[in-house]
């Protein structure tokens, strides 16, 4: 893949928003964030996988980045883009749309081909959904994420973040002015660290299952990058939000290879 022409550069926009993101999470939170992704691979191409826990992750997440002279391209959910104003500056900062549920949502995956082809760097949820898992541990994944890398053959980093749960209960909007209040109060401790890169097994998407193969080993790289984030919370999280369901059907099972 020939990613030396023209290489894509955030705009100012989005760098600003990066540190105004960076300053807001700061306010609600104490922001602890370790690891990090060879200097070569923070403007890509780079495929980022991150644990989706709440709504206001995606803003951990960019500040976090931020912290590490990464600027991600965010797949976020359609219904972003809808909101005015806040849609248009996602559009201009070079974000790619997911229309779940739809027969657009594998539009999404060649806009991200086309941005990791332009060197840029992609922030991926592989679960593609705030996991429902009962101990908040990633669930088994969508092969999204490893068909692009695969496609791509972009390196795929794990990000894994604990604490964003504390902020903003799952049902957002709804609560949301009660979680903030009680964030500014009490700043819980956000931790998020990057991974080493995963070794996916495979070498191409169209072989038959390499997705799927590739899947696992993403998450199971996840589930191994959170851990250390919430050693005295092995099994179910301290903080409970009561909005949050929960569903067995999505239990992620490690492959004993």
């Amino acid at each position: 893949m020939d990613t030396a022409h023209s290489p894509w550069q955030p705009p100012l926009i989005w760098r600003a928003a990066l540190l105004l993101t960076r300053a807001l999470v700061g306010l609600l939170a104490r922001l602890e964030v370790t690891g990090d992704v060879p200097e070569h691979l923070r403007r890509g191409p780079l495929v980022l996988a991150a644990n989706h826990i709440s709504p206001f992750d995606p803003l951990v997440l960019a500040a976090a980045c931020q912290t590490r002279g990464i600027a991600p391209r965010i797949m976020a959910t359609a219904g972003l883009f809808r909101v005015p104003v806040l849609g248009a500056a996602m559009r201009h900062a070079g974000h790619i749309r997911v229309d779940r549920g739809t027969s657009a949502v594998h539009r999404a995956l060649d806009d991200a081909a086309d941005a990791v082809a332009s060197g840029s760097v992609i922030l991926i949820y592989p679960e593609g959904r705030i996991g429902l898992d009962p101990g908040m541990w990633p669930e088994r994944g969508k092969t999204g994420a490893a068909r692009l890398a695969l496609t791509c053959g972009a390196p795929v980093v794990p990000i894994a973040q604990w604490g964003a749960h504390e902020v903003l209960p799952y049902h957002a909007p709804r609560g949301m002015l009660r979680g903030i209040a009680h964030a500014l109060r009490h700043r819980p401790v956000i931790r998020v660290h990057l991974g080493a890169p995963v070794d996916l097994g495979e070498t191409t998407a169209t072989t038959p299952g390499a997705a799927r193969r590739a899947t696992d080993r993403i998450i199971d790289a996840l589930t191994d990058t959170l851990a250390p984030l919430r050693p005295d919370e092995p099994d179910l999280p301290r903080h409970v939000d009561p909005s949050r369901p929960s569903d067995l059907s999505r239990i992620h099972r490690r492959d004993p290879r």
